[in-house]
C-alpha cells in the first residue's frame, strides 16, 4: 500500500517542492500551510508520517508535535527546521518526533529519514498483526467443536487460565490437548511470557534430563559448555509437557520438586535454582494404571491431577465433524492459495462415518490431501482415501473376526464379552478384568457401549453396584 505523508510548512515554495519530489517517489502528499491547517487535515485523515517545520507563526512545529500525538500516539513525525539547536532537537524527541532534519537539507537525506520512518512503522504494523494473529491462532474459538463435551471443556478451561494451578490434559493422540494448551497460556496472566513445550516421549531419559533442567559443563560427555534448561527458558510463562506418562520415575522425583518447591538442579550442579512456571501436562496414557503398576509416582501423578481435562476422541463428537471439515477445508484452501472448495453430501457422508482413529489431526491431514487431490469444485469421495470407504474392523464382535485385529478392538471385545457374561454388571465385570470400576465406566464410555449405559447419577450407580 502507498504511504500517505503530510507536510507542514509555513512556505508555499517548500510545501509545493516537498509535494513533488515525494509525489516522484511514489508517496501520496497532502500539503498544510499552517500548523493550524495541518492539525485539521489529520482529524479528518490518517497519515503513515507527518514532516513540520519547527518554526511557524502561530502554532510550531512543537505545538503541532504534542496535537498530533494527543490524537493518534501513534503518530509518526519528522520536524525540520532552518534554526538548529541542540535543545530544539531534544526538546522534538521528546516529545516524540521519529527525526530531526535541518534546513537547509539535501534531497537524499530527506528521502533517507523518510524510508526509515516508512519502514519502521510497517515493520512495526506487522508485528502486531502477528501477534493478533498468534493471539487468534492461540484463541479457544480455534478449538474447534459444539458438542456439549467441547463446550464444557472449554468453559472449565476459560475458567483455569487466570489462575495458576497445575492442568492435565488427557486424550488421545490428535484430539488436540496442545491446542487447549496454547489457549490456556493465552487467555492466563502469563500471556506476555514464553510458553515453552517439549515431548517427553521424544527423547531417552538423560537427554531429557537436560533438556528440562539444563546442564553444567563437563557434567558428562558431550557437555561442552553450561546449559539452560527449559524450566529456565519458560521462566515467567508456561511450561507445556506433552506425553508425561512416559517420563522415567528419575525424572518424575524431579518434576514433583518443581511443583512443590519451584525449584530446579541443573545436571552436575549443587546448586538449585528458583523457578516460576505455570505447569500444563499432557498425556494419552491410563495414569491411574501405571501409578498402579509402578510405572507412574502417585505424589506427581497427584500433584499434576488438579485441574484435569479431558479432551473425548472424535469419534465420541461426531456433531463436530461437519464443523472441522469446513474449518479444515477454508484453512488449507488460503494455506494452498486455492479457490474455497465444498464437499458434497457422499463424501461429507464417508467422514462422518469414519471411526478416526487419529481424531482431529487425522481428520486435518485428510481434508489436506483431499484438496490437493481434487480437480473440481467440490470434493468427492474419490478424493478421499480408500480407507474411508472400506468397512471398518473395530465394532463390536461379529460372526467373523478380522485377519489383524487391533490391540483396542482386542480390548473392546473383551470388554464387551465380560460384561455380557455378567448381565452387565460393572462391579463384577470390573473384578474379572482386574481393573478398577471406575476404570471400566471410563473404557464403557471410551467404545460407547449402548448396551451397558453408563449414565446413572453416582448415588443410583452405588446402589446399582450393590444390588449387582
Amino acid at each position: 500500500m502507498t504511504a500517505k505523508i503530510l507536510v507542514i510548512d509555513d512556505e508555499d515554495s517548500m510545501c509545493n517542492f516537498m509535494e513533488i519530489m515525494l509525489s516522484k517517489e511514489g508517496y501520496r502528499v497532502d500539503t498544510a500551510v499552517s500548523g493550524r491547517e495541518g492539525l485539521s487535515l489529520l482529524q479528518d485523515h490518517s497519515y503513515d508520517l507527518v514532516i513540520a517545520d519547527l518554526n511557524m507563526p502561530e502554532m510550531s512545529g512543537i505545538d503541532v508535535l504534542r496535537e498530533a500525538k494527543r490524537l493518534n500516539n501513534d503518530q509518526d513525525l519528522i520536524v525540520m527546521t532552518a534554526y538548529a539547536s541542540v535543545d530544539t532537537a531534544i526538546e522534538a524527541m521528546k516529545q516524540g518526533a521519529a527525526d530531526y532534519i535541518t534546513k537547509p537539507f539535501k534531497v537524499d537525506e530527506i528521502k533517507l529519514a523518510i524510508e526509515k520512518s516508512i519502514s519502521r512503522r510497517n515493520l512495526v504494523n506487522e508485528n502486531v498483526n502477528l501477534k493478533k494473529q498468534l493471539q487468534d491462532d492461540n484463541s479457544f474459538d480455534n478449538f474447534i467443536g459444539s458438542s456439549k463435551e467441547i463446550v464444557s471443556l472449554k468453559k472449565l478451561a476459560r475458567r483455569v487460565a487466570s489462575s495458576d494451578a497445575t492442568v492435565l490434559v488427557r486424550g488421545e493422540s490428535g484430539t488436540g490437548k496442545d491446542l487447549i494448551a496454547k489457549a490456556i497460556h493465552r487467555h492466563s496472566p502469563r500471556s506476555n511470557g514464553p510458553f515453552v513445550t517439549i515431548n517427553c516421549a521424544a527423547l531417552p531419559e538423560n537427554l531429557l534430563e537436560s533438556e528440562l533442567f539444563g546442564h553444567k559443563k563437563g557434567s558428562f560427555t558431550g557437555a561442552i559448555k553450561d546449559k539452560d534448561g527449559l524450566f529456565r527458558v519458560a521462566d515467567g510463562g508456561t511450561f507445556f509437557l506433552d506425553e508425561i506418562g512416559n517420563t522415567s520415575l528419575t525424572i518424575q522425583v524431579k518434576l514433583l520438586r518443581v511443583l512443590e518447591d519451584k525449584i530446579i538442579t541443573p545436571v552436575g550442579e549443587t546448586k538449585p535454582i528458583s523457578v516460576d512456571v505455570r505447569l500444563i501436562a499432557a498425556t494419552n496414557a491410563d495414569l491411574e494404571e501405571e501409578v498402579k503398576a509402578g510405572r507412574f509416582r502417585a505424589d506427581l501423578f497427584y500433584r499434576l491431577n488438579v485441574i484435569p481435562i479431558y479432551i473425548p476422541p472424535l469419534r465420541e463428537r461426531r456433531e463436530d465433524i461437519d464443523l472441522l471439515v469446513n474449518h479444515f477445508l477454508l484453512r488449507y484452501s488460503r494455506k494452498l492459495d486455492l479457490p474455497v472448495k465444498s464437499i458434497n453430501d457422499e463424501a461429507m457422508e464417508l467422514l462422518r462415518r469414519y471411526k478416526w482413529r487419529g481424531n482431529v489431526r487425522e481428520l486435518e491431514n485428510t481434508i489436506e490431501r483431499a484438496l490437493l487431490l481434487c480437480r473440481s469444485d467440490e470434493l468427492e469421495p474419490c478424493d478421499l482415501p480408500e480407507r474411508l470407504s472400506t468397512k471398518e474392523t473395530v465394532d463390536l464382535v461379529t460372526d467373523s473376526e478380522p485377519i489383524n485385529p487391533t490391540l483396542e478392538s482386542i480390548e473392546k471385545a473383551y470388554i464387551h464379552f465380560v460384561m455380557s457374561q455378567t448381565d452387565g454388571k460393572k462391579s463384577e465385570a470390573a473384578r474379572i478384568l482386574g481393573i478398577d470400576t471406575s476404570t471400566l465406566y471410563r473404557k464403557i464410555d471410551r467404545y460407547d457401549f449402548k448396551d451397558f449405559p453408563n449414565r446413572k447419577t453416582p448415588r443410583k450407580q452405588k446402589q446399582a453396584d450393590e444390588n449387582s
